[in-house]
């Protein structure tokens, strides 16, 4: 799933390729994807509204349109947004531009396409089709649960170390912890995994346990980590592509997340997965206490 990196890199890349442009129309081979309204109002209502924001909360992509309306993109497991020009050859979408958008069987997945004011088409690629599009009256988005329930932006400024240690619980695993979008927002599986390695903690102890000098690593990690895939694009791991349909290269940094088998990079013991709650934790037992 794109975790806060993937969707920050994706927000500045749409801000540069459609922002002020306006819906013209919209085509879909799933019409359940659209979760609110019902795909008919939806397509009607979006007609000629206009970009005029684009922003992230959480994993959530956010278009403010024109005449207070708001649209919401999660992209879930393997979802990601394109911007490029597509035809209809024989039933298949098939990208105009030669490269990734072409030649990435990962950009092909096609199951929402937008039509924009100045030629361009906006796209959603989602292999297992869970992803979720919503249109909102704007104030009405702000004052949903879903938006307010999601905890603090760990690159804010105002997200100081005091701030994290407020925000905690008493007690859990810390590595569900992080990845609770109630507790603190955009952080998932690959992130999780880095900045528990980066800061030498084991991802199964429990927040209880930790000293202030180990909750201070925990925090310096997780805005060198987040910071660190920002600046790599993003992790195509598996599924994300940006908006050209280019890969990302946090795969080159990353130290531990989907490296079972393979030698720590700091004292070269095997690296272990082992489930935590559903859900996978890629560590060194080692440097990670």
């Amino acid at each position: 799933m794109p975790e806060l990196p993937e969707i920050e890199i994706t927000v500045r890349d749409l801000r540069k390729k459609v922002l002020k442009r306006a819906f013209i129309d919209i085509w879909t081979d799933f019409p359940k994807m659209v979760k609110r309204p019902t795909f008919e109002e939806f397509r009607e209502k979006i007609k000629n509204k206009k970009i005029q924001r684009i922003w992230r909360r959480g994993k959530n992509i956010i278009f403010d349109l024109s005449d207070g309306f708001s649209l919401l993109i999660h992209q879930k497991l393997t979802g990601h947004l394109l911007v490029g020009h597509w035809e209809n050859v024989r039933g298949q979408w098939q990208a105009k531009e030669k490269g990734p958008l072409l030649n990435d069987p990962m950009n092909r997945f096609l199951h929402l396409i937008f039509w924009l004011d100045d030629g361009k088409m906006l796209a959603l690629s989602d292999l297992r089709k869970f992803a979720k599009v919503e249109l909102w009256k704007t104030k009405e988005l702000l004052e949903s649960e879903g938006i307010k329930e999601i905890g603090p932006e760990p690159l804010d400024r105002n997200f100081t170390f005091s701030k994290f240690k407020d925000i905690l619980p008493k007690r859990g695993k810390i590595k569900q912890i992080l990845m609770n979008q109630k507790i603190i927002a955009g952080i998932g599986n690959i992130y999780s995994d880095e900045i528990l390695f980066e800061a030498r903690i084991n991802p199964f102890k429990d927040v209880s346990k930790l000293s202030e000098k180990e909750l201070k690593e925990i925090f310096k990690a997780i805005k060198k980590i987040l910071k660190k895939g920002i600046e790599l694009q993003g992790a195509s791991i598996s599924d994300y592509r940006k908006i050209s349909g280019a890969k990302g290269r946090f795969d080159e940094f990353r130290k531990v997340y989907r490296r079972e088998g393979e030698k720590c990079p700091r004292c070269g013991t095997i690296i272990q997965l082992k489930k935590i709650g559903g859900r996978s934790a890629h560590y060194c037992p080692t440097c990670q206490k």
